[in-house]
């Protein structure tokens, strides 16, 4: 499981002239299964993604965003294993 952190490198304005892009992308990553849950951070300079799978996979994937293409925001990928969880997130294991 890892937690992806976007960190937003230049205003907002140029954020959001990428943002249908971006969310196009983020709809196909959960389509290939490999996002779980995204959103933005608040105060919004940045995002969040939390994803599954194979972690070259993952940095392959990251590499389309439109934010990453455009040199718009830098990703920090933690991996971890989540061991505990509450009730009806049980998919989150293994």
């Amino acid at each position: 499981m890892f937690v992806v952190s976007l960190s937003y490198k230049v205003p907002l304005e140029e954020v959001d002239a990428h943002i249908d892009g971006h969310i196009a992308w983020l709809k196909s990553a959960y389509a290939k299964g490999m996002f779980l849950a995204s959103g933005r951070k608040i105060p919004r300079d940045g995002g969040v993604i939390l994803a599954k799978g194979d972690r070259a996979l993952l940095e392959e994937e990251l590499t389309r965003d439109p934010f990453h293409q455009h040199d718009l925001a830098d990703y920090t990928i933690t991996e971890f294993d989540p061991v505990m969880v509450a009730d009806g997130l049980d998919a989150l294991q293994g």
